[in-house]
């Protein structure tokens, strides 16, 4: 299958899923990465902001705030992405495609952190790590640029599928993490 493909099959997936199913099985990813020990040893991270029944980050975010670390969430301009920390969600607005970002009304501080643990998003993956995104290439830029981060993608398991095309410019996530299983790049 072709990466349109993909999208198109989990799109729906996605539309069809319950908002209860998606919360529960996110809580269960967000336990998972909690655990971590580079969760736990992370002074700062890189979170993207969940939309349209994509695995939530909510309770990484609140928990995050909560432990005292800093959290920065992504910002789009043009074909670049950059971080800005966000001390509330007051500090984020609809922006790229509605997707919440930070507000550059709110006079928000660019992250620099090279090492922050970024979570990564996708809508599909494979067991190998490869990543299907949303075809702007945003997230395989930026790794592409500050590769110093430790990577964790997180996923519903109906993300996952047999294969998923990789060329020389996608970047794989150290880790993928769903409701049922924890992969790896081979």
């Amino acid at each position: 299958m072709e990466k349109k493909d993909i999208r198109k099959q989990i799109f729906a997936a996605r539309k069809a899923a319950k908002t209860d199913f998606v919360e529960q099985q996110s809580s269960i990813i967000c336990d998972k990465i909690m655990a971590l020990p580079r969760f736990q040893a992370a002074k700062c991270i890189y979170v993207y902001m969940d939309y349209n029944k994509e695995a939530s980050t909510q309770r990484l975010i609140e928990e995050a705030w909560k432990l005292g670390k800093r959290v920065a969430a992504p910002k789009v301009f043009g074909e670049e992405m950059r971080y800005y920390y966000i001390l509330s969600y007051e500090d984020v607005e609809p922006g790229y495609f509605g997707i919440p970002e930070p507000s550059m009304e709110r006079g928000l501080k660019e992250a620099c952190e090279e090492d922050a643990l970024l979570i990564v998003p996708g809508v599909a993956f494979d067991a190998k790590c490869h990543r299907c995104g949303y075809g702007k290439g945003f997230y395989d830029r930026y790794l592409s640029r500050h590769p110093k981060h430790p990577t964790v993608a997180i996923a519903l398991d109906f993300q996952i599928v047999d294969h998923v095309p990789a060329d020389k410019y996608d970047i794989c996530p150290q880790m993928l993490i769903t409701p049922s299983a924890e992969y790896r790049p081979s």
